[in-house]
């Protein structure tokens, strides 16, 4: 076989075999995707629900202050990457990181390894980086929260803000900062976090019945905050991960379309030049026959 040829037919079986893999990897994070976005929606929902229940609870209460709510002079801010740990995501990964390093006066906390290396080569001050499994149960998110609530509360940073890719559809994921504390009220920090996620406010009407909190209403809304903010952190979680698993089947259908269409361009070439080599053959064995 003539040098050209079987580099072509190389080629081709290269591809093929690229092709095969970018198809599983576009098979798996299918799978996954679909979970994932049924994740992140149903987040969405136990969201809209707090904050209409935020929003009834404070109603009947009146004022309500919280350290957590409490404004303060911005220092030092703590923001939360969330980022996926592995590659082949289109450019999600580069447009989380080139948003992650415009950011100043800021110190990181981070989920996923891509973001965590990143930061580490940029010389960026990292304080913490924990792992979560493509599923981002709410346990495994809890460590993550709980650090970024003891440094708020003790003066190491003064917001707490995430940095994360926001699902929209399997197209489109769009990174973004949203700021979690602190904030003026608890009905304004949900209703933030609601319209960051693309809900209605909501439309609640004034609630006539009477409530009784046990063991009281000081005591009930003070864990309100600590929970919501978990719970803020853990929907971010959930929609990077359904942006991750979309991006990457996205990005495999392509690399796996491309290489069919490179593949059928190589056997094209192929078939052209082994046609011109037997072509070549019979000219050379018509001429030497007519010779004799």
């Amino acid at each position: 076989m003539p040098k050209g040829l079987r580099e072509i037919r190389n080629r081709i079986k290269s591809v093929k075999s690229t092709g095969q893999i970018t198809r599983a990897m576009q098979l798996v994070a299918s799978s996954k995707m679909k979970r994932a976005q049924d994740s992140a929606r149903a987040g969405r929902a136990y969201a809209e629900l707090l904050g209409e229940i935020l929003d009834t609870a404070q109603s009947k209460v009146g004022e309500f202050s919280h350290p957590l709510l409490t404004k303060r002079d911005v220092k030092v801010r703590g923001i939360l990457l969330v980022t996926p740990d592995k590659g082949m995501a289109g450019a999600l990964n580069g447009n989380l990181i080139r948003l992650a390093a415009e950011q100043k006066d800021a110190v990181f906390v981070c989920i996923g390894r891509k973001g965590a290396q990143a930061l580490a080569r940029s010389g960026r001050k990292v304080l913490a980086d924990f792992p979560v499994t493509d599923r981002a149960a709410f346990n495994e998110v809890r460590p993550a929260a709980e650090y970024l609530l003891k440094a708020f509360t003790e003066g190491t940073v003064d917001t707490v803000e995430v940095l994360f890719a926001h699902f929209k559809n399997t197209m489109v994921q769009t990174p973004r900062v949203q700021q979690l504390l602190p904030a003026d009220t608890l009905v304004n920090q949900a209703r933030e976090f609601r319209v960051k996620l693309g809900l209605p406010e909501p439309k609640i009407e004034d609630d006539e019945r009477d409530m009784l909190f046990e063991p009281s209403a000081a005591a009930i809304l003070n864990q309100l905050p600590a929970l919501f903010f978990k719970q803020a952190v853990h929907q971010a979680v959930l929609e990077s991960k359904a942006s991750e698993f979309s991006a990457r089947m996205v990005a495999m259908k392509a690399a796996t379309d491309n290489a069919k269409k490179i593949g059928a361009a190589l056997s094209l070439e192929y078939n052209k030049a082994r046609q011109a080599a037997i072509t070549q053959e019979i000219l050379e064995l018509t001429a030497g026959a007519a010779a004799q």
